[in-house]
């Protein structure tokens, strides 16, 4: 589940007690939701940066030698980074593959 900095799940709240701090997905880890993930070919890759672009989580950065690279701690696996890819770069593969 998502609660690895100590952020508290709405499960463990009592009935009717009060949040004192605002929520944020960056401090949860919403990667553990995904059952695909994408892995990116750097041979095709052509550092376009759409996967960065189209990403609705933000989870890819750029690397120094200017590649894109998904942070999977907050990946969710949705596959727009795939659909989006010109090059058919990135592929959706099965978590724990």
């Amino acid at each position: 589940m998502a609660k690895e900095t100590g952020a508290v799940s709405w499960k463990e709240l009592e009935l009717g007690c009060t949040l004192v701090e605002a929520g944020s997905a960056s401090k949860l880890k919403t990667g553990d939701w995904r059952s695909m993930r994408p892995v990116t070919d750097f041979d095709l890759c052509i550092k376009c940066g759409q996967c960065y672009i189209f990403c609705p989580d933000m989870v890819y950065s750029r690397n120094e030698e200017g590649y894109y690279i998904a942070n999977y701690y907050y990946c969710k696996g949705c596959g727009i980074c795939a659909r989006e890819c010109p090059k058919d770069a990135i592929k959706m593969v099965q978590e724990g593959d």
